[in-house]
């Protein structure tokens, strides 16, 4: 229930902070990818193309892998292919990959196994047209969970298994 409704007061704070009529953030639907929760409130303040609100609602900033793997699946490259493209469409930001990793194995282990999930979506995101110089890394292993984990929470696993892309400023 706190994780709902701190999802709830991040989203509704992104979308505070789009000021435009443009309706970047609500697909054909009319939903966008927001939940039922908050599309009143995006209908009423969508996002800015070209914003984090845009990066993050209608691209993707995750990419999501297996247990104790660092190869990409096909969902984390149509991801990345949709990364790569509004990063070259707006090439003036500059992004850092967060990788992290759920709550098993060592503290050296998870920060390995995240800067390689990092550079698994580096890779790709180069391969498809992003200059390198635009992407760094940095790997979180477990020390900053995305979600909080219990013993045997697959779900909450599989939520801190991710590479998460960060607009980090202007060039």
């Amino acid at each position: 229930m706190r994780l709902k409704i701190a999802s709830l007061i991040a989203a509704t704070s992104m979308l505070a902070a789009c000021g435009s009529t443009d309706e970047c953030c609500v697909d054909a639907s009319g939903q966008g990818n927001l939940g039922a929760e908050i599309a009143a409130v995006a209908a009423e303040s969508p996002c800015v193309p070209g914003s984090q609100a845009d990066f993050v609602e209608n691209v993707g900033d995750r990419v999501f892998f297996d247990f104790d793997r660092s190869n990409l699946r096909a969902e984390g490259k149509e991801t990345l292919q949709r990364q790569a493209e509004w990063l070259n469409k707006y090439s003036d930001y500059v992004v850092t990959i967060d990788g992290h990793c759920d709550n098993r194995g060592t503290v050296e282990y998870n920060f390995a196994l995240g800067e390689r999930r990092a550079n698994a979506a580096k890779a790709e995101l180069i391969a498809r047209g992003v200059d390198a110089s635009r992407i760094r890394v940095i790997s979180y292993g477990k020390t900053q969970p995305i979600i909080e984990q219990k013993d045997g929470d697959e779900w909450a696993y599989q939520q801190n298994r991710v590479a998460i892309t960060v607009l980090d400023n202007v060039q």
